[in-house]
Order: structure tokens, then sequence, then C-alpha cells
């Protein structure tokens, strides 16, 4: 079996709260319009356009999703950190002579540069897509295994006909993760290396 493995960005691998949260701030300073930038960080996860839509009327958002773009790489980007345990479970994944793929919500450019900023080595990066539409790129990519922190990530993996492993580092606990049909719940990343080890020696053993 492969061992490559897609992963997700926002709060699986990069902690992007001050980048997105600043974001906003800036928007709503544009706009003037009030958006409640610690409270979005608290859920991230669904598109851009799903989370304007609690601040703002229906014909407001393409504007404002456009400006929110146009903000985001000078703005959000350079304030991105690495998740703990990120840069250890891609080294796992490539230890075992797999790929890895990064799969997000988040639009292509700001999910290449979040990626090239913080020197995460992976394969390639499929941005704006969320859900089970992830499946598609799992699936061509071969992946075995998706890792995600929301549970539009479990539908992703099931779409992609890979493993579901969630970490709770997202909007979700690991026990509302499991409820929501995880195959494998992870408090974090940092638990993720010594978890794959033991899956593909048990895989191996078949």
């Amino acid at each position: 079996m492969t061992t490559s493995v897609g992963f997700d960005l926002d709060m699986t691998l990069a902690d992007t709260r001050s980048g997105i949260a600043a974001v906003y701030d800036e928007l709503s300073s544009r706009l003037g319009v009030h958006i409640d930038s610690g409270e979005i960080i608290t859920r991230l996860g669904p598109p851009l356009e799903y989370e304007l839509a609690n601040w703002m009327p229906a014909e407001a958002i393409p504007a404002a999703a456009e400006l929110f773009r146009e903000i985001y790489p000078a703005v959000g980007v350079p304030v991105h950190t690495a998740m703990a345990g990120a840069y250890e479970a891609i080294a796992a994944v490539r230890a075992r002579g797999g790929r890895v793929i990064v799969v997000t919500g988040k639009n292509p450019r700001d999910a290449a540069g979040t990626v090239e900023l913080l020197g995460l080595a992976v394969d390639e990066v499929v941005g704006s897509v969320f859900g089970a539409a992830k499946g598609t790129a799992l699936a061509r990519f071969g992946a075995a295994a998706y890792v995600g922190d929301h549970v539009a990530d479990i539908e992703a993996a099931r779409a992609g006909g890979a493993m579901s492993v969630t970490v709770a580092t997202g909007p979700y606990t690991v026990g509302e993760l499991r409820e929501h049909g995880a195959d494998v719940a992870l408090a974090d990343l940092t638990e993720f290396a010594d978890w794959f080890a033991g899956w593909r020696a048990r895989d191996e053993l078949r």
C-alpha cells in the first residue's frame, strides 16, 4: 500500500489564527463593518464566503472576499507559524518513502505562500476545496490517509478513499472527532509520527 499522506493546512500544519485575525481586522476597518476576528478564529475551516455571510449581506460578500484575498499575502501570511509536530509529521511520512500533499480550503496562492514561508517539505498544494470536494485531489495523489482538524476533513478522507486521521487543534475535541467518525483522533501532530510508524508497521506484517 502507498505511504503517501494528505494534510489540511490551517490549524493542522499551520497556525494561521493570528494572520487570519489580522486580515479580518483590516477588512473590518476598511469596510466599516463589525467583524469579530476573535470569534472567527475559533471556528476556522469553512470557505471564506461562508464566514463573511455571518457579518454582511449576501450582495456585499463577493467584493469583501476579493478585498480579503488582496490583503492576505502582506498582512496574514507573514505571521503564520508551524503547528507543533508539523515538521516531524511530514518527515515521518518521507522516512517511509511517502509523498505529501496539502489539500486546503485556503486559496492556492496563499496556501502555497504559507507552505513556502514555513518551509514545509510537501510535493503538492491544492487549494480552494472544502469537505468532500477534497476527495478528488486525495484520490489522484494516492493518499493513504488524510490528516485534518475539522469534521469536514473526515468527509474529505472518505471521499478520497483515505483513512481519516484527525487532530484536536481546531474547533473540535478528540471525543467530538471520534463521534463524527474519524478513524484516528490525536491530540495534536506531535502524536502523528508514532501513530504513523505503528500503522505502517502493522500493514507491512500483513
